[in-house]
């Protein structure tokens, strides 16, 4: 019990002393920096899967590139 009360005791004081943590306006900036990264991100896969993907359905009009590819060999 007492080296588990010395490593809480350690990581509190590390956690206030010695960790450099953001500025509310440094964290403010990198999170929409990474919610306009997922949004491009997001973007482009959905992009890429209607390009490139194949509907599932059988009478679907788009089929993708890759299901035209396949349609040739059939």
């Amino acid at each position: 019990m007492s080296k588990f009360k010395t490593y809480i005791d350690e990581t509190v004081n590390e956690m206030v002393h010695n960790v450099s943590w953001p500025t509310w306006k440094e964290l403010q900036n990198n999170t929409i920096i990474v919610v306009i990264a997922t949004l491009i991100f997001a973007v482009l896969i959905f992009v890429m899967d209607f390009v490139f993907g194949i509907s599932g359905e059988e009478k679907s009009a788009w089929k993708g590139l890759l299901g035209f590819i396949y349609q040739m060999f059939n």
